[in-house]
């Protein structure tokens, strides 16, 4: 005979990606400051009572739609992983994928990574959970073999990445973040001491010695 509490679990797992997905329409075009519960509520269906028994206020269900959206785009950069390659390549194929995961949601992400900033406190906690979790990431790739990545410089790569990005949504080119594909691998190869990658058109190989 199944209990009542666990028949509850699915509605209630329904109700709580509903008022997700509804906080992440609202506030991506109203902006988090202008959205309201009732109008997160409205847009998922749910009561405020319903609300309630998920997130104790606003910024609480904000953050958790920061995690989730973060958690997503990293099984993203996870999955584009090659292991039989070098790990240059492998991060570089990680990271295009991971940026045009963020760029294929771009008007979600602008509000993502610009509101995430102006949460005190609670907020400054969550995102450096995710830059960990994203330095983790670079950490278990490129030391697959050897340790050539120290967890100083993994994080100190995960913080350019990461300005590099606001920097293209205060320009307005959130859409167009795949373009920063080969920027956001030579940082990870400045900071592990990796040679840069060639240029487009130049071949790989020794220098030729002077005649």
């Amino acid at each position: 005979m199944t209990s009542k509490h666990t028949s509850a679990e699915p509605a209630a797992n329904e109700h709580r990606a509903r008022l997700l997905q509804a906080m992440a329409s609202v506030a991506a075009t109203q902006g988090l400051a202008a959205t309201s519960i009732a109008a997160v509520v409205a847009e998922a269906g749910v009561s405020k009572r319903t609300f309630y028994e998920h997130f104790a206020d606003k910024d609480a269900c904000f953050l958790e739609l920061y995690r989730a959206a973060s958690a997503s785009a990293l099984r993203t950069l996870s999955d584009a992983v090659q292991p039989d390659r070098p790990w240059q390549d492998q991060v570089e194929h990680a990271l295009g994928a991971y940026l045009a995961h963020l760029a294929s949601g771009a008007q979600l992400l602008r509000m993502l990574f610009v509101e995430i900033h102006h949460l005190g406190p609670a907020g400054a906690q969550v995102r450096r959970e995710v830059m960990q979790h994203l330095a983790d990431f670079m950490l278990r790739t490129i030391n697959a073999q050897r340790t050539v990545l120290t967890p100083t410089m993994a994080m100190a790569a995960v913080g350019g990445i990461q300005e590099l990005v606001l920097l293209a949504i205060e320009r307005g080119e959130a859409a167009r973040l795949d373009e920063l594909t080969a920027s956001a691998s030579a940082v990870v190869r400045l900071l592990a001491g990796a040679p840069a990658a060639p240029a487009a058109g130049q071949k790989k190989g020794p220098p030729k010695r002077a005649g």
